[in-house]
């Protein structure tokens, strides 16, 4: 049952003091979708990794929840933030990404007896990058990632695209092409109108283009991501927004990057020329995090794009 304040888009800020700190404000998007939104920052003992936004979708049977945070105490924090809006059980987890806070605390809610589904090209990222994250998050976490165990889809779904049928509600798992990690992925929900993003959209914030991204499959992928033409968008990093606030925040980034370098590689530029030719970057210098990470992800996407020349 769907608490009586449902029609509030703002459902309220959601916080867990004390030993269990984190801050999750839950939003509803619109019909049956819902955000969990998380810090903008970076991962902390305090926040449980949980630097990131997540979803979730009330069906007539249950709750989708669009991934599951990054150890099983976060997930524990998640399946709280649910339950401030719904008495119904966490029945499915949709993992739209491989880093950590996507699906480290799929364990917790698979024990729970909920069904984890993810695309095959997205566990076996998950697969690669599991002993990594679980070392860096250990470091972080300390004692709060005490019993987290990564667990993936048992039944990954190949190809690259699947549409789940759960409780009255059609859910599009779709690959648009790789981004922040190869094998991303997005759910859309085409009666709502709602795309649950992940790692694809980031707002707020700065997107970060790491050794194993592709910016140029990136910005593709966000063109396809366009093409759906969502009226609410659910980012990986950010509160909900609309089409014109992603494309500011991350279309138009990967926009400028990828036209920027490719003529620079194209002109056999220097890497570090190219890096203090670019580093000021007026139109995004308000994004969080951008003095942290818009050097590096000049400098990662012209080694990329020198590559693919």
């Amino acid at each position: 049952m769907i608490k009586a304040f449902q029609s509030l888009w703002v459902l309220g800020l959601v916080v867990f003091s004390g030993a269990a700190a984190a801050e999750l404000e839950v939003r509803h998007v619109a019909g049956p979708g819902y955000a969990i939104v998380g810090e903008l920052g970076g991962r902390t003992y305090e926040n449980h990794g949980l630097n990131a936004t997540f979803g979730f979708v009330v069906t007539d049977t249950g709750v989708v929840l669009i991934d599951s945070g990054a150890s099983k105490a976060g997930a524990a924090l998640i399946e709280k933030a649910v339950a401030s809006v719904t008495d119904k059980p966490v029945t499915h987890v949709i993992n739209t990404g491989s880093q950590d806070h996507r699906w480290l605390g799929n364990g917790y809610f698979a024990d729970k007896g909920a069904q984890v589904i993810a695309l095959a090209r997205t566990v076996d990222t998950q697969q690669r990058f599991a002993s990594q994250h679980m070392e860096q998050l250990q470091t972080v976490l300390k004692t709060r990632l005490d019993g987290t165990r990564p667990f993936h889809a048992p039944a990954p779904v190949d190809g690259n695209a699947a549409v789940l049928s759960i409780g009255g509600v059609d859910l599009h798992l779709r690959w648009l092409g790789d981004a922040h990690f190869p094998g991303d992925a997005v759910v859309w929900l085409p009666a709502e109108g709602v795309l649950y993003s992940g790692d694809l959209v980031y707002v707020e914030r700065l997107l970060g283009v790491l050794p194993w991204s592709d910016a140029a499959a990136w910005r593709e992928a966000f063109g396809r991501m366009e093409a759906l033409a969502p009226r609410h968008i659910v980012p990986g990093h950010g509160r909900p927004v609309g089409l014109e606030v992603a494309r500011r925040d991350t279309g138009d980034y990967l926009d400028w990057l990828v036209v920027e370098l490719t003529e620079a590689s194209g002109n056999w530029e220097p890497i570090d020329d190219v890096i203090a030719r670019l580093a000021h970057a007026p139109a995004f210098e308000s994004l969080l995090n951008f003095a942290e990470l818009h050097r590096g992800n000049l400098s990662r996407a012209y080694v990329q794009l020198e590559a693919q020349r």
